[in-house]
């Protein structure tokens, strides 16, 4: 049969009833009525010539043969707007979906320009679409080098020669202990590098170079893949550990933890974007872009602050 335009408004009807599991609730979706969604499916089956779905009172089911009609007409509306996007882009519109990795825990950090980036690109470019995944540090560079990301946030310890970095800003840390934990009550003139390294840490497995020195110091020491993870482990008072000063200053005021006096531990992490090398799509470089000019003063101003009075 030769698939009409009338045949893809059918189709997109009983892809949101299937979506939805049933008519009422693809009602709000397709802003048609009960009777004129169960119209359209029944114009749907005797253009078809097969039954697709049993619907009344006993609810909503597939029958088999409506199964292949709902992934045919998957990958007929998927192909269509495929060449939808194409044809955009003949006419200059930025179309695609950019697939951005970022590490967890930085919505509280006001040195991420992250969401003024998003706000730019839905503003300036609205069929650009961002798929953006919390992700470990590993998992995002190797997802760029597979092609599975277009971009990814975060600190890299590990440097891959297929992917290019850019600096976006500086994170802050510091070392930190629970209200339970046995240093949080001692003044601070009490509290010794060695008297903190004698309890137990928590690190982040992901972490290289000095800040693993102390890794497998004491059988008690534990690993962690997530800053979430380790701040409920630094939380419970068992153990110490190095937080980014955004994510722990809430819990700072509240009295949940305290940041211990010492500075031996404490370190600037670079969060920089991070790319395939070669040449990227228009869609991806007009992304990526944006993301660095969101973060160029930033960069600007704590390179300055950083910078050494001569």
């Amino acid at each position: 049969m030769n698939i009409s335009g009338s045949d893809l408004h059918l189709f997109r009807v009983f892809d949101s009833v299937v979506r939805n599991n049933g008519l009422s609730a693809a009602q709000v979706e397709l802003s048609l009525s009960q009777p004129t969604i169960s119209n359209h499916l029944t114009a749907l089956e005797q253009r078809l010539g097969v039954k697709l779905c049993e619907r009344g009172r006993r609810g909503f089911a597939l029958t088999e043969k409506g199964r292949v009609v709902h992934q045919i007409a998957l990958e007929v509306l998927a192909g269509l707007d495929q060449q939808s996007r194409r044809l955009s882009q003949l006419r200059g519109v930025m179309v695609g979906k950019v697939r951005i990795g970022i590490v967890d825990c930085v919505a509280s950090d006001i040195h991420c320009r992250l969401p003024e980036a998003l706000a730019a690109i839905a503003g300036n470019t609205p069929m650009v679409e961002v798929d953006l995944k919390i992700m470990r540090p590993g998992d995002i560079s190797a997802a760029l080098a597979e092609n599975e990301l277009d971009i990814g946030i975060g600190g890299f310890d590990s440097r891959l020669g297929v992917l290019s970095y850019h600096l976006l800003y500086h994170e802050e840390h510091r070392l930190y202990c629970g209200a339970g934990n046995v240093l949080a009550g001692m003044p601070e003139a009490a509290i010794t590098r060695d008297l903190a390294y004698a309890q137990p840490w928590v690190h982040r497995g992901y972490w290289g170079g000095r800040r693993q020195r102390s890794f497998q110091r004491i059988d008690s020491d534990r690993i962690v893949y997530d800053i979430e993870a380790q701040m409920l482990m630094i939380l419970s008072g068992a153990y110490v550990g190095l937080l980014p000063v955004h994510a722990a200053e809430a819990m700072v005021a509240a009295g949940r933890l305290r940041q211990l006096p010492v500075t031996d531990d404490d370190y600037v992490a670079e969060i920089e974007l991070a790319t395939r090398t070669g040449s990227l799509s228009r869609t991806i470089a007009h992304v990526r872009d944006e993301l660095l000019r969101q973060h160029q003063d930033i960069c600007r101003h704590q390179s300055e602050r950083s910078a050494p009075d001569i």
